[in-house]
């Protein structure tokens, strides 16, 4: 039996939730890792995740919305976009709140990790389904980007842990 999975999106409103929900968990991976490693500091990461939530939400959102000005985007188009971007970028940011309230430090890492991957691969499957491209390849290219920026933000926090 063949579960069929239909999600249907209207086009302006998938680009920004794609792009929110990947900026958020790459841009709130790196954040969580890097502070977590360079000040050992639960306080430091909660701030960075609540920045990441407001301030670089309201940023790729403006990012999204001149981006598609310039393309010559219809006005509503380009406030569903907007809309979508800042909305799934902050949810999907504060999504990663709970395991540094819940858990120790290492073990908040360790579960934002699993917990970002993991939308990485649902998103990844989905991209791959509609556009009827192999999943693997689109998960694989994805999952290796995420992996850089988790190891380049954790020898970063590192380094930077030295200055202190």
């Amino acid at each position: 039996m063949k579960v069929q999975l239909s999600i249907s999106m209207k086009k302006s409103i998938r680009k920004g939730f794609g792009f929110g929900l990947t900026s958020g968990i790459i841009t709130t991976l790196g954040i969580i890792v890097g502070l977590a490693y360079g000040t050992n500091s639960k306080i430091a990461v909660l701030g960075g995740i609540l920045v990441i939530a407001i301030a670089d939400a309201l940023s790729d959102s403006l990012g999204i919305h001149i981006s598609e000005e310039s393309n010559g985007i219809a006005k509503k188009e380009i406030w569903e976009s907007t809309i979508s971007t800042f909305v799934t970028k902050f949810i999907v940011a504060l999504s990663f709140v709970v395991p540094v309230f819940l858990l120790s430090l290492v073990g908040a890492v360790i579960v934002s990790i699993i917990w970002g991957l993991s939308l990485i691969v649902g998103f990844s499957f989905y991209i791959s389904k509609k556009n009827q491209i192999k999943s693997y390849k689109s998960v694989l290219e994805h999952l290796t980007i995420a992996i850089l920026v988790i190891i380049i933000t954790y020898y970063l926090g590192t380094w930077v842990s030295t200055f202190g």
